[in-house]
């Protein structure tokens, strides 16, 4: 997978834990919701990033309590005609006020980005087989759209009000 940010590819810091995996005691950390939930004491005492990936099974609500924790929301498109993941992320940053980042993996395709990006997606995690210049051309084919961007709308008003994450 590659990592796009901005149109660009972006170094990737972070390290995916399984449930059992050791926790170290520093580095930038990927967790699953049930992780968080156990042990985010552990999590906040060390040094390093938390991140959490949100199965798009979960209600994003169940991320309310961490929310000041987490440095990196991941969201998963199993298959790109399933969009659960577009009503988590509009969740995410609109109803709990998540500022961080916001990262869509799983099946996604460039032609998706736009969309994904209007309702608060900031980095993508793209196959391989997927052309970066491909990836900037799509992204940015769409030049004006007529719905409310959930994210621009809610980051607007979390700046207006000082709420911080």
């Amino acid at each position: 997978m590659v990592l796009v940010r901005d149109g660009n590819v972006a170094d990737d810091s972070w390290t995916v834990l399984q449930d059992d995996d050791p926790l170290p005691a520093k580095g930038d950390v990927i967790v699953c919701l049930a992780r968080l939930n156990r042990d985010a004491d552990k999590l906040a005492d060390r040094e390093g990033r938390v991140g959490v990936e949100l199965a798009n099974t979960y209600e994003a609500h169940e991320l309310a309590a961490h929310i000041p924790l987490l440095d990196l929301v991941v969201l998963d498109f199993p298959a790109f005609t399933d969009g659960r993941a577009y009503s988590q992320a509009r969740v995410i940053r609109t109803e709990l006020g998540y500022t961080g980042e916001l990262r869509a993996t799983g099946d996604v395709l460039p032609d998706q980005a736009q969309f994904m990006a209007r309702v608060g997606f900031d980095s993508f995690e793209i196959g391989d087989d997927r052309s970066l210049e491909t990836w900037r051309r799509v992204s940015r084919a769409i030049s004006h759209s007529y719905q409310t961007n959930y994210a621009l709308a809610g980051l607007k008003r979390r700046g207006a009000q000082g709420t911080q994450h």
